[in-house]
Formats: C-alpha cells, structure tokens, sequence
C-alpha cells in the first residue's frame, strides 16, 4: 500500500503542478476560454493511461508462465527506468519549470493555437500517467495484497490532486523542494526493490543463471504474514532469502542513487575578497 501510495502521491502532484501553473497562468492574463482546450489534452492523456495499462495487463493474461515472468521483468526495469529519469530530470529543472510552461503558454496564446495549449497538457499528463501506470503494473504484480495496493495507488493520486488544487488556489503552502527529495529517495528504495524483483522474475524465466545462490538469510526479519514483513518486501523489494543477484541489484542501484537524490544541490560557496594591500610610503 505504502509504495503506490507514494508513486500515485510523486507522480500525481507532479502532473497537477504542471496543469495548475499552466492553468494559473492563463487565468492570470484573463485567458479563460483557452482552459477547454487545456482540460481537454489532460482528459485525452489519461483516457489514453488507462487504456494502455488495460491493455498490458490483458497481453499479459495470454502468456505463459515463462513468457509472463520475463514480461513482469520487462515492466520493472522500464519502471525503473522511468522513475531514474524522472528524478534525474526534476532534480535538474524544478527551479525554471514554472518560467518554461509559461513561455510555452505565451506562445501558444500569442499564435492563437488551441492545439497548442492541448499539446502542453496532453504530454505533461501523459508523462507521467504512463510512468505511473508501468509503475503501478510493476507494483501489482509483486504485491500479495492487490486490494491494498490499489487502495494505496488511489489514496495517493487523490491526495496529489487535493494538493494540487490547493497550491493552484494559494491555500496551500508546501516546500516543493523538500517533498520531491523525500518523495525522490522513497522511489529509488522502491525502484531498487522492482530491479530486484526484475532479477527474481528473469531467473524464474530461466533468462538469468548465474549468481542464484542465497546472498543473506533474512528470514529472521522477513518473516512471511507480519507487517513488518509485508512492508519491507512491498516497500524494498526484499526477499526473505535473497539471491546474489538480486542483492547486487538492489545496492547498485540504491546506494548511488540515494546519494544522488539527498546530496545537497547548489551548495553556495562564498567568493574569497581579496584583502586590500596597504600603500607603502616611501
């Protein structure tokens, strides 16, 4: 529950910032009527989300068991993927988004393009709505409990959309930067935890051989049926008896990624002044 919960939450607030600047934006120079057009590109890429996790998830129905765990590992590793490259890309542009979507939005308004406003809208949600549902695939299907996974997924997207409205409307005061660090570092334990997975199902397919001797015996802390249990293996991806590969897996892509997420940007350095030299009397 808890990592659906932050991807749907992550990925959510993610698309609602970017509507809601563009939206603020064009309520701001009076531009109402161009909202349509807008709201009509965030339908169309959600519609389109949806249909294309139905569609996966029915593709994957069909295979066999081989074939669906080598497609289960696919799906992680393109989770993976996705998650690296939307922490990577928000720790880079999160300070000039808000100026880049309104300089694309003054475009569009100044070359009288609905298409345009549409266009903004359609691949800011789309984006992130398929990153979301590989994610939310990958997380399903090494989930033991599905109805808490998805209870998570919802109660995360909509508390995303809540925040969202309320930072549209200035009720809701948050650091931006903050939250998508602790949100950031989350996604990379969880996404060390689906490269791990990935690992797992491969080797169920018989695509991975080598290094599938036990690496550690968790099973002291990883006991099957407590919380505890469920939340490290839903949350890190841990097995109670995880293979060399797996564990390898898992801290390569954790450890370097961690630091990544929580080291400090733009650590400020102070310029030396150059002491004034004293004049010298002859």
């Amino acid at each position: 529950m808890l990592p659906t919960f932050v991807i749907g939450l992550r990925e959510g607030l993610e698309a609602s910032l970017i509507v809601g600047i563009i939206a603020a934006f064009l309520v701001q120079r009076g531009e109402r009527n161009a909202l349509r057009p807008m709201w009509a590109g965030v339908a169309l890429a959600i519609g389109l989300c949806f249909a294309a996790a139905i569609a996966v998830q029915e593709y994957g129905r069909r295979l066999s068991f081989q074939q669906r765990e080598t497609l289960e590992g696919v799906l992680a590793l393109i989770a993976v993927a996705g998650v690296t490259y939307m922490v990577v890309w928000m720790r880079r542009h999160s300070r000039e988004l808000k100026g880049q979507l309104e300089a694309h939005a003054e475009t569009a308004l100044l070359s009288g393009s609905d298409w345009a406003l549409v266009g903004m809208a359609f691949f800011a949600v789309i984006r992130e709505g398929l990153e979301t549902a590989i994610f939310m695939l990958a997380a399903f299907e090494n989930s033991t409990s599905p109805a808490a996974t998805g209870l998570g997924a919802i109660l995360g997207v909509a508390t995303a959309v809540g925040l969202g409205w309320g930072l549209y409307k200035g009720g809701i005061r948050i650091n931006l930067s903050r939250f998508f660090r602790v949100t950031g570092f989350v996604l990379v334990l969880v996404a060390a935890g689906l490269l791990s997975s990935a690992m797992h199902s491969f080797a169920e397919a018989g695509v991975v051989h080598t290094a599938q001797h036990v690496a550690a015996d968790l099973s002291w802390l990883i006991r099957p049926g407590t919380v505890l249990a469920s939340l490290i293996t839903g949350m890190l991806g841990l097995q109670p008896q995880p293979t060399l590969a797996e564990a390898s897996a898992w801290l390569a892509y954790a450890i370097p990624m961690g630091l990544y997420v929580l080291w400090p940007q733009n650590r400020s350095r102070k310029p030396l002044q150059r002491q004034p030299v004293p004049a010298t009397t002859p």
